[in-house]
């Protein structure tokens, strides 16, 4: 296979690094799309050798290079390339979420309807271990129907703050967290129980990041951005682009060309996401979701309850106990695997029967070895997999669907009603 990259941000490199090692049997990279020189030249060097380098406006001839497409692009951007390179018969691989509009899902689907591609969104979260193990007990019928899931997400002030200085911020850009980040979870949630959201009722609000909430704090005299403020290397919130190499390469040494710039102080102005996020959505089965996302805390990791006519499921995860207070500054730091603290747990409670603690099988590497598992069936293709853990554009819409319906309801204080699969009712 001959994979073209479009969007050459640090995203992009986890699958760049896969054709170069482990999966470099399966296909050669055969052209990178970006609009940034200075990105193109990190990632020609990354490869080793030259490849054919396009700009956005010249995706036509990418098209020509390929027949496979990884698209790493800001995620307002996705459905542009996807409809584009599945309208030449190519396959897709696009990572979450699939679009950031009911308008661009209705394009994607329909795109990949009347064409041979296939499509694949990495919901790398499916292949983690322990949500795998969520999926097999709730197929095995050991809490009976589901009934209900309460499912809390935090975001500490390393991986959340990060969302509130680069180009997430704006709504524009991402969708919003609901959309960029919780595409993830509500996923999860569909896989988890087979089943699609049938209405949603969200309330979100921005309580901690952003210039208002910092006036209303008195932090007053912000820097507009990390690169020479007076603050770094002892304020928290300042990314120190220039302490990561890789950082330093793809942002820092490229910000010259486009003007984009990766460490906006969290306080700034044009913040126009949320940080605080509490929706409920009704299942076409009649499960119930109750959902929350915070993206300040002091601690990261979640907490998922599945109640069913059985029995329940409880997991909880530490992904980092606390926040160290350099993270921003050091962002080799930030790293979550196998951090201080980290701990899952997985306990299984049925009608009249003592608790039983599930045992977890992790493998090697990111996500207990689940980023391995989705690298293989992106590049080899999925193997029988009883947990159906590769997401096409189906399960891409519905979970866009429920962000997207939740920053609606949101902003109308209205339940938003969605037809079967997920997709919104035109009323």
């Amino acid at each position: 296979m001959r994979y073209a990259f479009v969007g050459l941000g640090h995203r992009a490199q986890m699958y760049v690094d896969a054709l170069l090692g482990e999966w470099s049997d399966t296909g050669e990279i055969a052209a990178l799309c970006d609009p940034n020189r200075t990105r193109l030249r990190y990632y020609l060097d990354r490869i080793g050798r030259e490849v054919p380098c396009f700009a956005p406006e010249e995706f036509g001839a990418v098209l020509d290079l390929a027949d496979a497409v990884v698209v790493t692009t800001v995620d307002a951007a996705h459905a542009r390339y996807v409809v584009a390179a599945l309208d030449a018969g190519k396959d897709v691989v696009v990572e979450k979420p699939l679009c950031t509009t009911a308008e661009d899902c209705a394009a994607i689907a329909a795109a990949a309807e009347r064409g041979p591609g296939r499509l694949v969104v990495t919901f790398n979260y499916r292949y983690s271990p322990r949500n795998s193990a969520v999926r097999r007990l709730v197929a095995e019928g050991a809490i009976g129907e589901v009934t209900s899931v309460h499912f809390d997400w935090a975001l500490d002030t390393v991986h959340g703050a990060d969302y509130f200085r680069r180009w997430h911020r704006d709504r524009a850009n991402s969708g919003g967290l609901l959309v960029h980040k919780s595409t993830h979870h509500f996923d999860l949630v569909n896989w988890w129980i087979a089943d699609a959201a049938a209405s949603v009722y969200a309330q979100t609000s921005l309580r901690f990041y952003g210039a208002a909430n910092a006036r209303a704090r008195g932090l007053t005299g912000r820097p507009a951005r990390a690169r020479d403020a007076a603050g770094l290397g002892t304020d928290p919130f300042l990314l120190d682009l220039a302490a990561d190499p890789r950082l330093k390469s793809l942002y820092l040494d490229a910000e010259h060309e486009d003007g984009y710039l990766r460490d906006q102080d969290v306080f700034g102005e044009g913040v126009t996401i949320d940080d605080n996020m509490a929706v409920l959505v009704r299942y076409e089965g009649g499960a119930m979701l109750t959902y929350s996302l915070n993206a300040h805390a002091p601690a990261e990791g979640y907490r998922a309850v599945l109640n069913g006519t059985a029995g329940r499921l409880e997991l909880d995860v530490v992904e980092r106990a606390w926040t160290p207070p350099h993270a921003a500054i050091d962002p080799t730091a930030s790293g979550k695997e196998h951090a201080a603290g980290a701990s899952e747990r997985l306990v299984l409670h049925r009608h009249w029967r003592e608790p039983e603690e599930i045992v977890i099988g992790n493998g090697a590497g990111a996500h207990g070895g689940g980023d391995a598992l989705l690298l293989d069936d992106v590049f080899r293709g999925p193997s029988h997999d009883p947990l159906s853990r590769q997401a096409g554009y189906r399960a891409g819409v519905a979970s866009v669907m429920i962000g997207v319906s939740a920053g609606l309801s949101a902003v109308t204080g209205a339940p938003v009603a969605l037809t079967a699969g997920g997709t919104r009712r035109a009323d």
